[in-house]
């Protein structure tokens, strides 16, 4: 079977779908995965196909630069910046989503990211399709959406917030809708048929978001698909060096996001490692950071499953992946949320008793880090708590029931099951 996963967004929004399409590709199919050119490397060498999107100023996290605005400095893209960034390009998103799945593909999996538009491309050339989401975005009673960083409101509020959540996306997306069903004379009727009845299954542990009880049927928590591991990965000498030389470090890192002051960042990163008493290992990536110390060492892209079980603790952004990718290792979080979900998984983590409490970056001090940090290395309920829900994700297999869904008929899709040859 030939298999399609588009994608778009931060290198947090593509890694997971590595991991997924390797499994699928392990099992026989051919998968080829279509998104941004600038993850083309990281596509290939987990021995999938790559397609292009011309989609790189589409990034949901970080600063990227936006048409007519110049680089955008900050912690990221605001609600607004995205919701007319995604508006004003979704015709051109269209046309590249669209050629994507035309170029031979039998089943297509769409990330959230591209979901609006993979829907109206999958019914146009009628092919089976499913989500593949990070994040649960549907509507429940629940908890609130998680693209609103607000508490519970009830039952009845948090399904009325989610549902206005649902509203701005789509119309975010509404020009290239519009555009893609002019293109391939998809109806409306047609269309929200296929909306209703599509599968979607969800990359995260039903041990950490369990399954809302008022999802309709096809919407699945799956459990996570994790990124695809670099073949043969040893850090470099300088990083060995360290970790060798003293204690477990507490690991510090934003992705993506982009803080205007990177340089009054790592002064209040060095003077929280310094009051909590502890090692620490700085990734520079997108923010910039570097901090220098005989007790911190500033790295680069580093694999997380590698190097987060050799941390004390981990100090990030609380973005979809990374926040996996803590829980995976089994070592305490402090999370720094910054935008859009990441509250919400800040959240999820301090409730599943692996972290003391999330700190919102607005409010990040030298003070209230290192507090936070000497309290998810010093007391020992963390670390055995987040043992605990690791042990959980090592007994699931969210890629190999993706798989299995799909080899069913991309999860129930209706137009996969009228065909036993896909």
């Amino acid at each position: 079977m030939h298999i399609l996963i588009a994608t778009a967004g931060s290198h947090g929004d593509v890694a997971p779908y590595t991991g997924l399409g390797a499994r699928l590709h392990r099992a026989g199919h051919r998968v080829v995965m279509a998104t941004h050119t600038r993850s083309a490397e990281l596509v290939r060498r987990s021995g999938l196909g790559f397609h292009p999107l011309p989609l790189d100023r589409y990034a949901t996290s970080g600063a990227e630069e936006t048409r007519g605005h110049g680089p955008k400095k900050g912690a990221g893209l605001t609600k607004a910046e995205q919701l007319r960034l995604a508006r004003e390009l979704a015709p051109e998103m269209a046309d590249a989503v669209t050629e994507a799945c035309a170029s031979g593909a039998e089943v297509l999996l769409f990330s959230s990211s591209l979901a609006p538009l993979g829907l109206v491309a999958a019914e146009g050339l009628q092919l089976p399709c499913a989500g593949v989401f990070l994040q649960p975005l549907e509507p429940t009673r629940e908890f609130p959406p998680v693209i609103f960083d607000v508490p519970s409101w009830g039952p009845l509020a948090n399904r009325a917030l989610g549902q206005c959540a649902q509203s701005l996306l789509a119309r975010a997306f509404a020009p290239g809708v519009r555009h893609l069903q002019r293109r391939l004379g998809v109806t409306r009727e047609a269309l929200e048929r296929r909306r209703a009845t599509w599968p979607v299954h969800h990359g995260f542990s039903p041990a950490v978001v369990p399954r809302p009880a008022d999802w309709r049927p096809g919407m699945e928590v799956a459990g996570y698909w994790w990124p695809s591991e670099v073949p043969g990965w040893a850090p470099e000498s300088r990083l060995a060096d360290f970790l060798q030389a003293g204690p477990p470090p507490v690991f510090v890192g934003f992705g993506s996001m982009t803080p205007s002051d990177p340089e009054r960042l790592g002064r209040l990163l060095a003077r929280a490692l310094r009051l909590a008493g502890v090692r620490g290992v700085v990734q520079s990536t997108r923010a910039g950071l570097s901090v220098e110390g005989d007790d911190v060492l500033t790295v680069g892209e580093v694999p997380h499953a590698q190097l987060f079980p050799q941390m004390a603790a981990v100090v990030h952004h609380a973005g979809a992946g990374t926040t996996a990718a803590g829980l995976r290792a089994g070592v305490p979080a402090v999370p720094v949320p910054m935008m859009l979900d990441q509250p919400f998984w800040a959240s999820r983590l301090t409730s599943l008793g692996v972290s003391p409490g999330r700190i919102p970056f607005q409010r990040l001090t030298a003070e209230n880090l290192a507090t936070a940090v000497e309290k998810a290395v010093r007391d020992p309920r963390y670390r055995h708590r987040a043992r605990q829900v690791a042990a959980l994700l090592g007994t699931e297999d969210g890629a190999g029931r993706v798989l299995a869904a799909v080899e069913r008929g991309a999860g129930g899709d209706r137009r996969g099951d009228q065909d036993p040859d896909r």
